[in-house]
């Protein structure tokens, strides 16, 4: 992570599950948000969070109760805390299963998301100290009729792996629920995946408005050639 750091990433994000999404099902593995606590005791400067948390594994109060504990730790000798709070409702049954979480439905666990997310914010209103700063809400996903909505609503972050031509449709979308929110979406960031695209995807999401790109990338050999790339394009893009 310090090696990345160092490249100039700007944020870090794992994920929350407890199995690996791909090679051997049942590989070395770890726990992410207390690979989150060590991520803001070993960096500095880069912001950083889960792409994404699962809010089905973790009572709402508790999951503010955590990120505003690591958002401190995060702090060191700054002003504020890195910490952002990349949520979702969780899908990979495996881990509902072995861990003895009910699955449901993926609409009930939109439906136990959007219960808790307001929950988690009333939370961070009433924790002692509170925040160092309003945590930064990440909502990952592009169903139109729930997750869409909860991003009109709740969301500073959105991210998904939405096809430049399909964007700017779901943008409009997210604008429509703003709307009926009441809810002014004019700073939200939008976030998008470049792993398989090439710079002329990246180019046609950055005009659709994407102002942040994730990389995906596993180890144990992190191909840190090819994050250079992507950042030396960022450098350009930004003159």
């Amino acid at each position: 992570m310090t090696r990345l750091e160092d490249m100039g990433v700007d944020i870090l994000l794992n994920w929350d599950h407890f199995f690996p999404l791909s090679g051997d099902p049942d590989g070395t593995h770890f726990e992410g948000w207390s690979m989150l606590a060590a991520w803001a005791e070993q960096t500095e400067r880069v912001e950083f969070g889960a792409l994404v948390n699962c809010n089905s594994y973790r009572n709402p109060d508790l999951q503010a109760d955590m990120a505003r504990t690591i958002d401190h730790i995060s702090k060191k000798g700054g002003d504020t805390g890195r910490f952002i709070f990349g949520t979702g409702s969780g899908w990979f049954e495996r881990d509902y299963t072995e861990y003895g979480y009910e699955f449901g439905t993926a609409g009930s666990r939109l439906d136990d998301l959007a219960e808790a997310l307001p929950r988690i914010e009333s939370r961070w209103a009433q924790l002692n100290p509170e925040p160092t700063r309003d945590i930064p809400i990440l909502i990952g996903g592009a169903g139109e009729q729930k997750t869409l909505r909860l991003v009109a609503r709740h969301a500073d972050i959105w991210h998904s792996f939405v096809s430049p031509e399909d964007l700017p449709r779901k943008l409009g979308i997210i604008e429509t629920w703003a709307e009926k929110e009441q809810r002014d979406t004019a700073s939200l960031v939008i976030s998008n995946e470049l792993k398989g695209r090439d710079e002329s995807d990246a180019q046609a999401l950055f005009d659709a408005g994407v102002r942040l790109f994730t990389i995906g990338v596993s180890g144990p050999d992190i191909d840190f050639d090819g994050v250079g790339r992507w950042l030396a394009w960022r450098d350009g893009l930004n003159g």
